[in-house]
């Protein structure tokens, strides 16, 4: 991962974006506020949305938190498996 300064009134973007196709990049204003400029792909993106679901994170923390265990025997048994 590479920093970048840029200056007050970027011009050219474009070349910004295409070392970001290649790498992680920061992007470090002249205040000192940073960036991370990475490129995305459909995985990257299912990801975010993923995270946004706010009943899907709360189901998976409930989830995370059980420590009650079915015996794998009791699974099957459940489920006519025998």
């Amino acid at each position: 991962m590479r920093t970048i300064t840029l200056s007050p009134n970027p011009q050219n973007l474009d070349t910004l974006f295409e070392q970001a196709r290649h790498e992680d990049l920061i992007v470090q204003f002249a205040d000192g506020s940073q960036f991370m400029l990475t490129a995305l792909d459909d995985f990257d993106l299912e990801i975010v949305r993923t995270r946004r679901n706010k009943k899907l994170m709360a189901f998976l923390d409930q989830v995370a938190q059980q420590q009650e265990t079915i015996p794998l025997d009791e699974v099957k048994r459940r489920l006519g498996l025998e």
